[in-house]
């Protein structure tokens, strides 16, 4: 039976897309089916008390589904041994629902570090945390010539806080791993119970860099469950905050891959092109960042009448720039020496992870929500793939070069076909559920909400595309030395803060 079919099988719970609820047995059957289906990538993960949800993607029919199971005496079957995706999702559940997954690759603590008051703070009865914090746990090593590196939590420079533990044989790392959890903020528990408008500020930071998709596809979660779309002019102008999001990070993290190559060059100009663009979305919308732009029902401001002028000119002075940092960056011997050949992704763990975004695409996985799922503006004007199979920091910084210019070219676009009309639409105080997928410049964030009757949050998961990259940087880096780690972190650039709730 297809992984499909077993899910559909299973009792339908409404929702869009339809959510199915199966028995433990039959979740149990998951595993195998998905083993011999690599093509159904495991998009997400996440928990109600005594409830574990999954979301699955046909990649070739462009199909969504959930399923659900009940965790019987706090257990349900794990899906990390078809699906290695699902490693930290299961370790996440385990910390916050208190559900164990049978059968998990592996379960050590990966938020809770020992410190929360609480523990399993979303369960149906947390339980109070008497048992001083411990050491992290590594996986062992067994060998001579090997010694470990230790780096952070604490970077140098304005960073989020994560702890990175190199193996290394010489210079050479043969292992990293990751530990995060450094900026849990309660961010689920805090949307609980609140409708979907009060909530939205807090989706607008669980990442900072990724305001508007975060906060795009929070919305349209809320929408799609109420089935109330966001008006056409609120649809547009959404769309133009997510190219400006995706056009300022680009130039940010090229310029930035370049500097830690030692080629400090790019990154002021780059730097300089981003500042211009952060400048434009203030006039525009007010806030650099476009925080608390996009809320459930449309948008919190209209366009100011005045900041056409000067996103088009903005976007013209960007594009005049590109061709010049192109050649710099192709012509410098000793930065391409750097890049090309460094943290390669294979394109067989990019598709077995489901990879999003630069991450995936630079690795052959061609994988964009826009096209996938195309809605709004995105349905009459698709966006390009940029697609690479190298797999290594140069192919990164290439996809990135060529969204850039597509961005510019979409935003064209959508600013010379904003339509008239209202800029937000109220969502009815009703029950539903629904999946929201929004590409944002890290890849497809994909956020489930479920309100009660009442029109307030019951449930909600906003999944950020690092939940996904992150483990592959650990396989990227192997083989490395280890000063081009900076490198090959900034080439994935995953957000810590997203994958910390």
């Amino acid at each position: 039976m297809s992984v499909f079919d077993l899910i559909r099988a299973g009792a339908p719970q409404g929702g869009r897309p339809a959510r199915h609820l199966l028995a433990p047995a039959q979740f149990a059957q998951l595993p195998a089916a998905l083993a011999a289906e690599p093509a159904v990538a495991l998009l997400s993960l996440w928990a109600e008390p005594a409830l574990v949800h999954a979301a699955f993607l046909d990649e070739a029919a462009g199909a969504l589904l959930l399923a659900s199971c009940p965790a019987e005496s706090g257990h349900y079957p794990a899906l990390s041994p078809a699906r290695p995706g699902a490693v930290r999702f299961e370790r996440m559940v385990r910390e916050l629902w208190g559900l164990t997954a049978e059968g998990g690759q592996d379960l050590r603590p990966w938020l809770d570090h020992g410190r929360w008051p609480l523990t399993t703070p979303l369960a149906a009865r947390p339980g109070r945390n008497g048992v001083p914090a411990g050491q992290p746990t590594f996986l062992p090593i067994e060998g001579e010539g090997w010694h470990q590196i230790p780096v952070g939590p604490v970077h140098a420079g304005i960073i989020e806080p994560g702890h990175f533990r190199f193996t290394v044989q010489g210079e050479m790392v043969v292992r990293l791993e990751q530990r995060l959890g450094y900026t849990h903020k309660g961010t689920l528990g805090l949307m609980l119970g609140k409708s979907p408008r009060t909530a939205a500020r807090f989706a607008a930071r669980l990442s900072g860099d990724s305001t508007v998709a975060h906060s795009l596809a929070f919305a349209e979660a809320a929408e799609a469950a109420t089935a109330t779309p966001a008006p056409p002019r609120a649809q547009w102008l959404r769309a133009v905050m997510l190219e400006q999001e995706r056009l300022a990070n680009h130039l940010n993290d090229w310029g930035f891959i370049c500097n830690d190559a030692a080629f400090a060059f790019p990154l002021a100009r780059l730097g300089l092109l981003r500042e211009a663009v952060l400048r434009a979305n203030a006039a525009a919308f007010g806030h650099r960042l476009m925080m608390d732009r996009v809320v459930p029902g449309g948008v919190a401001a209209d366009l100011a009448e005045a900041a056409l002028p000067v996103l088009l000119a903005t976007l013209a002075a960007v594009e005049a720039e590109l061709p010049g940092l192109a050649a710099i960056y192709d012509d410098h011997a000793s930065l391409q020496d750097r890049v090309v050949g460094t943290g390669v992704l294979r394109p067989d763990l990019a598709a077995r992870f489901a990879a999003g975004g630069v991450v995936g695409r630079a690795s052959a996985r061609r994988f964009d929500a826009r096209l996938a799922f195309p809605a709004g503006p995105y349905a009459g004007s698709p966006p390009g793939l940029a697609v690479r199979e190298a797999g290594d920091v140069d192919a990164r910084v290439r996809v990135r070069m060529a969204e850039i210019t597509d961005s510019i070219r979409l935003l064209r676009r959508f600013l010379a076909t904003l339509p008239p009309g209202e800029i937000y639409q109220p969502l009815p105080q009703r029950g539903g559920e629904a999946l929201a997928l929004v590409e944002g410049f890290r890849g497809e964030i994909a956020t489930w909400m479920a309100l009660d009757d009442g029109g307030l949050i019951r449930a909600v998961f906003p999944r950020d595309p690092s939940w996904l990259q992150w483990p592959l940087l650990e396989a990227a880096v192997e083989g490395n030395i280890v000063a081009d780690f900076p490198l090959c972190n900034k080439s994935f650039n995953c957000s810590y803060s997203g994958v910390d709730l």
